[in-house]
C-alpha cells in the first residue's frame, strides 16, 4: 500500500521519484512504473481525503459531486437576450426557435446553444470610398474607382460615392441564409446603383435628382435582399458625392458654366418677352376697341341720319310748303349762326339809318 504523502512527495504520476532515484543522493536503482489500478486507487484515496466522511462516505460524496456537476451543467443552459438582440437557439447546429429579449433557457451544451445577434444596431457600408480609419490614412478619404465610376443614361461617366445603412430584421434568416452579410449588401448596392445610374442623365445625377436616385436604389436593394431571404432591412441610402471623373472635371465645370450662362440669358430674354408681349397685346386690344367703338358710332350716326331723312321725307310728302319753309329756316339758322349780322330797316325815314348792333349785344350777353 502506498502512503498518502508519497503521491505528492516521492512519486510522479507514474510512481517514480522526482530525481529518478530511490534514495536521497540519487544513486539508487530506478523504480518500475505502477500499474493503472494503482494509479486509480491512489486518485480515489486523494479524493476521499478532501470529501466529507473520509473513507466511509466516499461513495456518497462522489454521488453528491456528480449531482452538483449535473446541476451546474443543466444551469449552463440559462442565457439572457438583451433588448437590442434576438436569441436564436440551435440544436446540434440546426435552428430550433427564436427567443425575445429577457431570460431564456436552452438545453445545455453540446445539445443546444444560443446565438444573440444585435438586431437594432445600424450597420454602415461605404461604397466608392473608404474613410481615413479604414484606409490607413491619418486624414481624408481614399477613393475606390472600380466601385465609384459608373456609366450614365446619356453615355457620360460619373464618380459617385454613397453609404448604405442596414439592420437585421430576421435573425434566423440573417444567420443561416447568407454567408457574408457585408459583402452581400455591398454587391447588392452596387448592382442597384448601377442600374439606376444607367437610366439617369448626368445633369440630374449631379443636381436635383439625387434624392430620387437614393429612393430607387433602396427599393431595388430591398427587393433583391428579400428574394435572397437575407433577413436584412435597408434603412437608408445616402449619396456622399457625385462628380464627373477627376480627369475631366475642369472641362466639365466649364461646360456647366456655359450652360448656366445660357440659362441666364434665356431667362433674361423670357423676362423681357413677358414684359413686352403683354404690353403690345394690351395696346393692340385698345386699338381694336377704339376702332370698334368708332365703327359703332359711325354706323349709328348714319342710321340716325337715314331715319331723320326718311321722317322729313314723309312729312314733305304730306305738307310740301311747310316742310320747305322749315328746311329753309333750319338751314339759314345753321349758316348764319356764326356770322356777324347788321340789320337795317329800309322802311324807316330818310334822315336816320336805324342800326341794331347785334354782335356787340351778343358779346355783352356773354
Amino acid at each position: 500500500m502506498v502512503s498518502k504523502g508519497s503521491i505528492f512527495k516521492n512519486q510522479s504520476p507514474w510512481g517514480s521519484s522526482p530525481g529518478g532515484s530511490n534514495n536521497g543522493n540519487g544513486s539508487g536503482t530506478r523504480r518500475e512504473p505502477p500499474s493503472i489500478d494503482d494509479v486509480i486507487k491512489n486518485f480515489q484515496k486523494m479524493i476521499n481525503k478532501f470529501l466529507p466522511g473520509g473513507r466511509s462516505g466516499g461513495g456518497k460524496s462522489i454521488f453528491l459531486l456528480l449531482l452538483f456537476l449535473i446541476a451546474v451543467w443543466a444551469a449552463s443552459g440559462l442565457y439572457r437576450v438583451l433588448p437590442d438582440e434576438q436569441g436564436v437557439v440551435l440544436r446540434f447546429g440546426k435552428y430550433v426557435k427564436t427567443t425575445q429579449p429577457g431570460l431564456n433557457y436552452h438545453l445545455p451544451l453540446p445539445i443546444e446553444r444560443a446565438l444573440t445577434p444585435k438586431v437594432t444596431k445600424v450597420n454602415r457600408i461605404d461604397v466608392g470610398f473608404r474613410p481615413a480609419s479604414d484606409s490607413g490614412r491619418s486624414t481624408g478619404i481614399a477613393d475606390v474607382d472600380e466601385e465609384s465610376l459608373m456609366l450614365t443614361g446619356d453615355e457620360n461617366i460619373v464618380d459617385i460615392n454613397y453609404s448604405v445603412f442596414w439592420v437585421i430584421k430576421d435573425a434566423q434568416k440573417f444567420l443561416f441564409n447568407i454567408q457574408s452579410p457585408v459583402e452581400t449588401v455591398k454587391a447588392t448596392s452596387e448592382t442597384a446603383m448601377r442600374e439606376v445610374i444607367a437610366k439617369s442623365p448626368i445633369q440630374s445625377i449631379l443636381t436635383e435628382g439625387r434624392s430620387k436616385i437614393e429612393v430607387e436604389v433602396q427599393a431595388i436593394m430591398q427587393e433583391i435582399l428579400d428574394e435572397y431571404q437575407s433577413g436584412i432591412q435597408i434603412t437608408q441610402v445616402q449619396t456622399q458625392q457625385a462628380d464627373p471623373p477627376s480627369q475631366v472635371i475642369d472641362a466639365f465645370r466649364d461646360v456647366q458654366a456655359a450652360r448656366a450662362d445660357r440659362e441666364r440669358s434665356k431667362n433674361e430674354a423670357e423676362a423681357y418677352a413677358n414684359d413686352v408681349i403683354p404690353r403690345a397685346r394690351g395696346e393692340a386690344e385698345q386699338i381694336l376697341q377704339k376702332a370698334e367703338a368708332y365703327k359703332k358710332e359711325v354706323v349709328a350716326k348714319a342710321e340716325g341720319e337715314a331715319s331723320r331723312f326718311l321722317a322729313i321725307y314723309n312729312e314733305y310728302k304730306n305738307a310740301k310748303q311747310v316742310t320747305q319753309e322749315r328746311m329753309y329756316l333750319e338751314t339759314m339758322e345753321k349758316v348764319l349762326a356764326d356770322i356777324d349780322k347788321v340789320i337795317i330797316d329800309k322802311k324807316t325815314g330818310s334822315g336816320v339809318v336805324p342800326y341794331l348792333p347785334l354782335p356787340e349785344l351778343k358779346k355783352k350777353a356773354n
